[in-house]
């Protein structure tokens, strides 16, 4: 029986350290009649069953489910509990009271379903529990990882031999992208970063949009770039950096760019941009959390013409890609400035200046690039093109039917993203609610030209025709 190997381990541990509670604790396991195997494989059957009804589920929670998790909010018992018990509490108050971004109906932030492939890995990979550092800790996830960043550079059609970090998210890759940029520019003016720090250092100024996102910002403000001193580029009318009204740059400047405006999905003009920064010894930055992935597919690929010419890049997978949570791209062209800025190889860590952990913020890690791999392996260069496509054709076919419908559709839609809003502020307010409070769909609200306006993303493999056509009659009954 599976479940009596899974206990010598345990068993073992509890003699060697002289305890009574692991061995305790093992012959409760025990006598729950559930080895780990079994736990498992019981997770695993409420998984599928959570799946199988992802379309039919309410796409926000209903209040009676919300209120239902006030029972995690327990204090720690004396005495352990069977792990079946845990699962099954976890399951039955906790998945009634998900939000179905996972489903074919959620249109609220650019985030996708996670892709079979994709989460079959991470499953995997979670089952390997590799702690993925370098090759030393796990010459499996390293492998991959580095099979990966060759992967994401191909799709992506960026510089074959930048360098690829797989950090926990956009805002954490960018943190790392970022320094490196500041490193590189001090040590040019002849200032040692790492010796010296900041103090009396020359000043690196950084523009960004006039639009830029709030986790770009955010990871300047940790990098100690001060809110007031971070410059603003004007935009045009539809969320674009304008070049007629480009501040100065010069050789301390870190200029951040977007792919993919957060409301309008526009792309700043790369192709005018990025070669006069260059011009001028500034170093390039964009922020491309899902724009990005638009060079994958050939129709709108020449949105992002110009942006290779960057020095660095941050993408997730989570997004456009498909993948599970937790899994984004910090890509750096100059490979030594990037591992320069985020070396953490110490006595005990052999140096391997392109182990991961010298890419990313994190040393111990788990392998996020797995997933990436999973998902790109799976796809395919048609099957990614196809997803990128596809889910661009559906934001076109919404804003004609929220046109339809009487609604104003305030973008463009050159992307995957809708913006829309009613007659007025309290009319678009009115209609967000009871198209929310319906539980068919879910979506937000954000501010466009001071006034309210409400976004529709959409990036779900899982999303079809018919879910748009609902979508369409949902909003147009709430309006």
């Amino acid at each position: 029986m599976a479940g009596s190997n899974q206990v010598i381990p345990v068993l073992y541990c509890s003699r060697a350290h002289a305890g009574r509670e692991v061995a305790t604790w093992v012959g409760r396991a025990v006598e729950s009649g559930m080895s780990e195997i079994d736990l498992l494989a019981d997770a695993d059957m409420r998984a599928a069953r959570y799946l199988a009804e992802v379309d039919r589920r309410r796409v926000f929670p209903d209040e009676p489910a919300i209120a239902a998790l006030a029972a995690f909010d327990a204090p720690l018992r004396d005495e352990p509990q069977p792990p079946s018990d845990v699962l099954r509490m976890l399951d039955e108050l906790g998945s009634p009271a998900t939000v179905v971004s996972n489903g074919p109906h959620y249109f609220g932030f650019v985030v996708g379903a996670a892709l079979p492939a994709a989460a079959a890995a991470d499953r995997l990979a979670l089952a390997w529990d590799q702690c993925a550092p370098s090759a030393m800790n796990s010459p499996a996830a390293a492998a991959i990882e580095k099979a990966a960043a060759r992967l994401v550079l191909e799709a992506l059609d960026l510089p074959r031999s930048s360098a690829v970090g797989f950090g926990t998210s956009a805002t954490a890759c960018g943190i790392s992208c970022l320094t490196a940029a500041r490193r590189a520019l001090l040590a040019r003016a002849g200032w040692d970063f790492d010796r010296d720090g900041l103090a009396g250092a020359p000043e690196v100024r950084v523009v960004v949009s006039d639009l830029a996102h709030v986790t770009i910002v955010k990871s300047l403000r940790v990098l100690g770039f001060g809110t007031g001193r971070i410059v603003r580029a004007p935009c045009d009318a539809h969320g674009r950096i304008d070049p007629d009204r480009l501040p100065p740059l010069d050789d301390r400047t870190i200029l951040c760019v977007q792919a993919g405006e957060v409301n309008t999905g526009e792309f700043d003009p790369f192709a005018t941009l990025v070669p006069r920064a260059k011009k001028a010894g500034a170093w390039v930055h964009v922020d491309g959390a899902f724009g990005l992935w638009a060079r994958a597919n050939p129709a709108s690929r020449a949105l992002t013409d110009g942006v290779d010419g960057a020095d660095s890049w941050t993408t997730d997978g989570h997004k456009w890609l498909n993948t599970p949570y937790d899994g984004a791209m910090g890509i750096c062209r100059d490979v030594s400035a990037l591992t320069a800025a985020m070396t953490s190889d110490a006595p005990y860590m052999p140096p391997v200046p392109d182990a991961q952990r010298n890419l990313t913020l994190e040393f111990s890690r788990r392998p996020r690039g797995i997933a990436i791999w999973a998902a790109l392996r799976a796809l395919g260069r048609s099957g990614l093109t196809e997803l990128i496509e596809r889910h661009c054709m559906y934001a076109r076919r919404l804003a004609e039917g929220l046109s339809a419908a009487g609604l104003e559709v305030l973008n463009r839609v050159v992307l995957n993203q809708v913006l829309f809003r009613a007659r007025d502020d309290a009319a678009t307010a009115a209609l967000l609610k009871r198209a929310q409070a319906s539980g068919q769909l879910w979506f937000g609200s954000t501010r466009w030209h001071d006034r309210m306006a409400c976004r529709l993303s959409v990036s779900s493999w899982r999303t079809t025709r018919e879910d748009i056509e609902r979508a369409i009659a949902v909003i147009a009954a709430a309006a």
